[in-house]
Parts: structure tokens; C-alpha cells; sequence
């Protein structure tokens, strides 16, 4: 089967990719390797699925540039899509809100009109748990109503659903929207805090704690959000008429994909510091804007329709992600 990969030298894509490579399938990557942060370390993704065993080829381009990412594709037999090519980040759209639009919406934009134009089988995008905005409601559920945005990201990526709902009406292209739940683990990306945490305190210096630390997240390791992602692109939904998770009666559902279990920000720090061996120093800071103080998936229908269960607690995932980040910088 030949499935293509956005965003594949990202953090997510990096991850499904090595999973799908693993599984024998045929894949096809294209990135366009921006510096929202060090390119570096994109390039280091993409070298080890190049030496990674398996059919990889790659293309480096800008998936909202229509006739870019059509030329590069031209011919090129495509059976399924994971669209997880995407602008993130929650604080950098408070000052570069244009970026989200290019990528988040024209983007997004191509890879529906290129599901449609090949037949797709499914396609399977990234959406986020930033939809859900500053809900007291907890735990999310894809059955909410998430008409209050709390940042431009958050409204993209809304946007998005959106437009994937009206393709899979108007041409039934099976689709499915996945809304990550604070993803980390190895290769992670740096803006992210278990990255700038373990950085910070391997260095000695401060960490930021925004609302005070006064925050909790449903921290999912990549292990388990590979495992979903996989195992939902293998089971499009059905063109039944029978309403599906998120609301839809056409071929497109919407699934959480967290931990199904939130924990505070000190112990997310307790754990750092003991895998680092070191303790931190603490900078208190109000919210910032566009920020919610806490997320915590409802993943019951990702378990029920697709044997959805995440397998790695916080506990256990910092000291792998530590240890990995002490092998990639060499300390």
C-alpha cells in the first residue's frame, strides 16, 4: 500500500513513518523542513528513516503550494493519506498568525482537493486538543461543542474539521481527524516543555512556569499515539449513514487521542529532575495567552472502535525520553 506522510521529518510523522516502514508499507514523505525550529534536528529524523529498512522516499516541499506539491506528486500512485504536516504551536500564532493560515488552512486545503483527485481510501489529519479551549469540562469529549477557540491555532485547527466534514459529505472521502493530547517522547520538539525542562535543568539554569504552575496535562507518550494512528488508518469509517464519533453522518469521524490521564505540572517536573539527577530552579510567571490551564482526554471511543489503549504512564516515559535526549546531545 502506498501511503503518504505529511510532515514526516515532524515529531509524530517521524514516529508513524519508522512504524509504518516496520509494518512493510510502501511511504511517501514530504516536509518542508521550516525553521519554527532547528532544521537540524528534522534532518536528523529524516536520516534515520533513510537508513531505516523499507520503502522511504521523500520529498521536501510546502504542501500549501498547490503546484509544488502536485508536481512532486504527479504520477506517483497514493492509496492513503496522514496528513500531520501542519504550523504548531499555540504561543508562536499570537505573532505569526499568517503562518497558521498558509499552512493550517491552504494547506490543509491541497490535501483535500489531493484525497479527491486520487480516491483516497482514507485520509487520517491531525487536529489538536487545543479545540477544546478553557472548557471546565473535564474530561473533553469528542462530542463537545468547541465553538470558543482560545487561540488562532486552536480556531485552524477547528477549520480544519470543518473542511474535512463538507469533503467527506460532498465527495464521501472516508476521513478521520485525530485531536493529539500533549504528545512527547523521543525526537520531540523543542518548544515543547519536557524538551525546554530537561534542557534547562541539564544546563542549570531556570525553568518558566506559566499560571504559577498551576497547570495539568494529559502527557501522552509517541509510542501510544503511533499505535492509534496506525491502528485508525487501517479502519476508515463506514459511508453508512449512521452518525459517527464527532457528530457526522457522513464518512468522517473525530477521536481523542490522549492518556486518558492528567497529571500535575510538579510532577512532571519531579520526574525530569529525577531522571536528570538534578533539581530546578523555579521562575513563577501569570498564563499566557492563548494557554489553557488543563487538558484531560475522553479516549472511549477511540477504545471502543478502534482497541485504542495508551500502555505508558509518565513515569515511565520521562526516563525515556532523559535518556534519549542525554544520547542525542551527547551528554
Amino acid at each position: 500500500m502506498a501511503i503518504l506522510v505529511t510532515g514526516a521529518a515532524g515529531f509524530i510523522g517521524y514516529h508513524v513513518t519508522c512504524r509504518l516502514l516496520a509494518a512493510g508499507e510502501n511511504v511517501i514523505g514530504i516536509d518542508e523542513i521550516n525553521d519554527y525550529y532547528d532544521p537540524q534536528l528534522k534532518q536528523d529524523r529524516l536520516t534515520a528513516l533513510k537508513e531505516a529498512e523499507g520503502d522511504f522516499r521523500f520529498h521536501r516541499l510546502d504542501f500549501s503550494d498547490e503546484e509544488a506539491l502536485h508536481s512532486a506528486l504527479a504520477g506517483t500512485p497514493i492509496d492513503r493519506i496522514i496528513h500531520l504536516g501542519a504550523q504548531a504551536g499555540v504561543r508562536y500564532s499570537i505573532d505569526n498568525p499568517r503562518a497558521y493560515i498558509r499552512a493550517n488552512l491552504a494547506g490543509h486545503l491541497n490535501i483535500l482537493e489531493l484525497a479527491r483527485d486520487r480516491k483516497v481510501d482514507h485520509l487520517v489529519y491531525a487536529s489538536s486538543s487545543s479545540v477544546y479551549g478553557g472548557r471546565a469540562k473535564q474530561p473533553s469529549s469528542v462530542d463537545d461543542r468547541v465553538d470558543h477557540p482560545v487561540s488562532l491555532y486552536a480556531a485552524t485547527k477547528k477549520s480544519d474539521e470543518l473542511m474535512s466534514e463538507t469533503y467527506a459529505h460532498l465527495y464521501r472521502i472516508p476521513q478521520t481527524g485525530l485531536r493529539f493530547f500533549t504528545v512527547y517522547g523521543p525526537w520531540s520538539r523543542p518548544d515543547m516543555a519536557t524538551w525546554k525542562f530537561t534542557a534547562a535543568i541539564l544546563e542549570g539554569r531556570p525553568i518558566e512556569l506559566y499560571n504559577h504552575g498551576d497547570m495539568s496535562r494529559d502527557f501522552t507518550f509517541i509510542d501510544d499515539i503511533a499505535d492509534g494512528v496506525t491502528a485508525i488508518l487501517a479502519n476508515p469509517p463506514a459511508d453508512d449513514g449512521i452518525e459517527k464519533p464527532g457528530g457526522s453522518i457522513a464518512p468522517h469521524a473525530i477521536y481523542n487521542l490522549g492518556n486518558n490521564r492528567p497529571e500535575r505540572l510538579s510532577t512532571l517536573i519531579e520526574l525530569i529532575e529525577t531522571a536528570c539527577g538534578r533539581q530546578a530552579e523555579k521562575i513563577m510567571l501569570p498564563m499566557q495567552p492563548g494557554d489553557v490551564p488543563a487538558t484531560f482526554a475522553d479516549i472511549d471511543a477511540a477504545t471502543r472502535d478502534h482497541g485504542y489503549q495508551p500502555r505508558t504512564p509518565l513515569a515511565e516515559g520521562i526516563p525515556l525520553f532523559v535518556n534519549w535526549y542525554r544520547d542525542y546531545k551527547q551528554l
